[in-house]
């Protein structure tokens, strides 16, 4: 299953990632009286102990036990009180009333097809409240067609990897295959993940927003502060950002 030993590791591959502009960036966009969000694909749970230390009542959401292990762990040592929940996300059951819920890091590219893509929109829609925003990215389409038949490797004292990223059976779809190399005592240990992602373009999300209710929908590119239009985005190599609201 994909992260279910990369969870060790995750945050070792992400350290030089810029989570103070995922977090600027929805402390722009949520109104001073939200409180309760929910942090879908919470991963290791990096962002959702970054919000709940910026005063919101977080709760964090992953289908992978093992990070939720880490980000349990991350909580205690942060000392922050966050409620950690397995669940899939084409599934989600018993969430209701939040101010906002956020997706980042790509998670929304997991989904292999607009129909999961318009389900999650849809469990997202209900579990928020009337006056409720819905924040997430993905990756553009040029971004995808920059990154396949691609070979990535990284060398380093604690782990090494080799990535191969192959083009998926659908337009915008992508294969990684991962072997990893991971320090243990003198030796190092090899295991190895496969991860499938896929985007679609702007306006296809679009649709599928205002198909289960958003009223709003407002896109923006690579944390720039201007909002884009489908007539003024770079669909080269971008990370498309969307505030949807009820």
């Amino acid at each position: 299953m994909a992260y279910q030993q990369l969870a060790v590791i995750y945050d070792l591959l992400m350290e030089d990632t810029p989570y103070q502009e995922w977090l600027a960036f929805t402390k722009k966009h949520l109104k001073p009286s939200a409180r309760r969000v929910l942090d879908l694909g919470c991963g290791t749970g990096k962002m959702s102990v970054l919000l709940s230390k910026a005063g919101y009542q977080m709760t964090g959401v992953d289908l992978s036990e093992d990070m939720l292990v880490e980000a349990s762990q991350r909580a205690l040592t942060e000392k922050q009180s966050i409620q950690w929940i397995q669940q899939d996300m084409t599934a989600l059951e018993g969430f209701n009333n939040y101010d906002a819920v956020v997706s980042y890091l790509d998670v929304v590219n997991y989904l292999p097809d607009l129909s999961s893509v318009t389900q999650v929109f849809s469990n997202v829609y209900h579990a928020l409240n009337d006056s409720g925003v819905f924040l997430f990215d993905v990756h553009s389409m040029g971004h995808v067609e920059k990154m396949v038949n691609e070979i990535y490797s990284v060398v380093d004292e604690r782990y090494s990897y080799i990535w191969f990223c192959e083009p998926g059976q659908y337009p915008g779809a992508m294969r990684h295959d991962l072997t990893f190399f991971i320090q243990d005592g003198e030796l190092y240990q090899r295991f190895d993940e496969v991860h499938q992602q896929r985007t679609f373009t702007v306006s296809a999300y679009m649709d599928a927003l205002r198909q289960v209710g958003f009223k709003a929908v407002h896109l923006y590119q690579d944390f720039e502060p201007n909002e884009r239009t489908l007539e003024n985005i770079d669909n080269e190599d971008a990370r498309f950002f969307f505030v949807a609201k009820k």
